[in-house]
């Protein structure tokens, strides 16, 4: 089998840089290691910025997200009782949009799927050749058959966990890495949101997070530590804990049900340098990790895509290399600045093990100085709703 741009991995970054890719006369497949159900299950962030709103429009998947997505003009930003809003509208004149990401890929198989793309699933054992020279092809097993598939490039949309930065030699790749040192213990709930926007919040309790599917699904989330496992929390213990840790006002009109999903998520930080070898492009996950304060993890690499997009249609369409040549450089500047927004907020609204009343102290003093300052809060609406491609 042969084609122009293989891709590895079915997620959102694989299948949105298929779509748009399809769209521009491109010839695509798309490796994906699970079954379709399987990376439809995954319970994902679904908070999006305008451009990827706006990528998602133009790779004609935006109907549905335009029908049933919430549109969030604003975010609210807690410590113990007092609130500071953060209007998107007034200072970015934008605003994001509450879309979960098993929409968008829903959304985006069945955009593959009218069109006939070429999605190959159960794709196990995934081995990159020769990605360094003009020939780059791909092995794979389907049960005990192993396939072939040569292309011209290949795009390495397969996660943090997958084989595309693996492929890249340690001697070219540089990796930078945090770990932070407590988790996020998530539940989804048939709830109504106890708010019409997100509140991320911050106590001595700890950092919760108040956030939504839809007006009558719920996700919420409360830091815990990194060896805690979701057996240790029943729905009860998980409601009082996330109702100290939130405004009371909130805490009172908080309605409270049985989880229908309960987990851990680990945060780290985490950019691999640089995103390409030879013809081989990293997206998304498979480059960098983001923790997910701040919902940047999708949207990154939605930017991703957006680059690599332009400079494979740029080539196809004979307009040059530049842009596939600049691809890492160009994917990295925006990378860095996303990374340095989901530390801050990390770092300014979680409790961390050994922090001094001193450090209480700074991260009280820079909750005051976010609360008088407008031109801080605009900083932070221009980074939450997405800095410009």
């Amino acid at each position: 089998m042969r084609t122009q741009v293989a891709i590895i991995g079915g997620g959102p970054s694989g299948l949105l840089l298929s779509q748009l890719l399809h769209r521009a006369g491109i010839d695509t497949v798309v490796l994906e290691r699970k079954t379709k159900d399987y990376v439809l299950s995954r319970i994902r962030a679904g908070v999006l910025e305008t451009g990827m709103v706006a990528q998602l429009r133009a790779a004609g998947v935006g109907a549905r997200l335009d029908r049933d997505g919430i549109v969030h003009d604003g975010t609210v930003i807690s410590y113990e009782d007092s609130e500071i809003r953060i209007d998107f509208t007034r200072h970015t004149d934008s605003h994001v949009t509450v879309y979960g990401q098993t929409e968008v890929t829903r959304d985006l198989y069945a955009a593959r799927e009218a069109m006939d793309g070429r999605l190959v699933f159960n794709a196990d054992g995934v081995t990159i050749h020769d990605a360094d020279s003009d020939a780059p092809w791909l092995t794979y097993m389907q049960g005990d058959t192993e396939h072939r598939l040569d292309c011209d490039y290949i795009a390495g949309c397969d996660g943090f966990h997958g084989v595309s930065r693996q492929t890249i030699p340690q001697t070219v790749r540089n990796e930078y890495e945090k770990v932070y040192p407590f988790g996020w213990l998530g539940i989804l709930s048939e709830t109504p949101p106890v708010h019409d926007e997100l509140i991320y919040a911050s106590s001595d309790a700890g950092f919760a997070l108040c956030s939504m599917r839809n007006a009558n699904l719920s996700r919420y989330y409360i830091q815990c530590g990194m060896d805690d496992h979701p057996d240790n929390w029943s729905d009860d213990a998980f409601w009082e804990a996330l109702k100290r840790r939130i405004p009371d006002a909130h805490a009172q009109a908080l309605i409270t049900g049985p989880s229908i999903e309960k987990s851990i998520a680990p945060l780290r930080s985490f950019v691999c340098e640089p995103m390409c070898w030879g013809r081989l492009f990293l997206c998304g996950d498979a480059a960098h990790i983001v923790p997910p304060t701040g919902a940047k993890g999708l949207n990154t690499a939605a930017s991703d895509v957006h680059y690599l997009s332009q400079a494979l249609i740029g080539h196809y369409a004979g307009n040059g290399d530049e842009g596939i040549a600049q691809y890492s450089q160009t994917a990295l500047a925006r990378v860095w600045k996303a990374e340095r927004f989901s530390w801050w907020m990390t770092s300014l609204l979680h409790q961390f093990p050994g922090q001094t009343t001193f450090d209480m102290r700074m991260q009280q003093a820079e909750v005051a100085f976010l609360s008088d300052n407008a031109h801080a809060q605009a900083v932070l609406a221009q980074n939450y709703v997405g800095l410009p491609y």
